[in-house]
Order: C-alpha cells, then structure tokens, then sequence
C-alpha cells in the first residue's frame, strides 16, 4: 500500500483539491468523526512542491 502516485495540476485546480478537502474536514468535525486522514492529505497538497519550468533561455548562453 506504499504506492505513490504523482498529478500536476495547475494553480487552480491545487485550489479546488485544497478547498474540497477543507469543506471535507469540516464535514468530520461536524459530525464528530476523526479528521486525521483528511489532515494528512490536506497536509500534503498544502505542501507539495511546485515543478518548475527547465527551458532555458538561450540568449543567456
């Protein structure tokens, strides 16, 4: 079950993913269920690194 899977997803998208999982948690604490596991994913898109571009520029050569 340690299988990692990679997305990329553009600014917005990173938004609706944070945004769904807020709304999410919030569910749980209203129902009083665990919030642990929405935790750690809402932790992880938080914190998931961003890709840069590597073109260069070649005037820069």
């Amino acid at each position: 079950m340690n299988e990692r899977r990679v997305i990329e997803v553009d600014d917005f998208q990173h938004r609706v993913m944070m945004e769904a999982l807020a709304d999410r948690r919030n569910d749980f604490i209203a129902e009083n269920k665990p919030t642990e596991d929405v935790n750690e994913v809402l932790l992880k898109v938080i914190d998931a690194p961003t890709k840069k571009n590597k073109k260069r520029d070649r005037e820069a050569r």
